[in-house]
């Protein structure tokens, strides 16, 4: 049985990577897409409303990623708990300098409401942050065309100044 070694307290903790692949885009102004969390639905936020797929680091303005960044979980319980990590590193100086969060981005993790005790988590969240929900989306998880696009993502995309993906999709 193979064993695992303990993590080290000098190992790369949430927006510290080992080693940060550059999150090139068009621009410095181009919106960064941060993963809170794998499944967050950031490569999807990407390819309805265009930006940088950052990956679950903290962009380096310095390095020419983007400086606007957009931070996405899901509503579950863990999704929810590593958007708060995200956000305290950010608060307490983890993340480099001159970044600016738009908004924190909750996709759906699955249709229908929300237990009460998420949404109380989501409260919390919006006193700390400008917070977006993006409903489910089952295109998404079928890989299938949308047929109409949601208010929601009209509205992000106004935030992060593009246009929503899709031709022939009415919104």
């Amino acid at each position: 049985m193979r064993r695992v070694a303990p993590a080290r307290a000098s190992e790369a903790g949430w927006g510290q990577p080992k080693r940060p692949k550059p999150a090139r885009g068009r621009s410095r102004d181009e919106v960064g897409w941060v993963k809170a969390h794998g499944g967050s639905g950031a490569t999807s936020l990407v390819e309805a409303l265009g930006g940088v797929d950052v990956g679950a680091r903290w962009p380096d303005p310095a390095r020419g990623e983007p400086r606007r960044v957009v931070l996405v979980g899901r509503t579950s319980a863990r999704g929810l708990r590593a958007v708060s990590q995200a956000l305290g590193a950010l608060k307490e100086g983890n993340a480099p300098q001159g970044l600016d969060l738009l908004a924190v981005v909750l996709v759906a993790d699955a249709p229908g409401r929300l237990p009460l005790g998420l949404l109380r988590r989501i409260r919390v969240l919006r006193s700390v942050a400008r917070v977006h929900r993006v409903p489910w989306i089952p295109a998404w998880r079928t890989d299938g065309q949308l047929k109409y696009i949601p208010r929601q993502l009209v509205t992000l995309s106004k935030l992060v100044g593009s246009d929503v993906y899709g031709e022939g999709v009415v919104s």
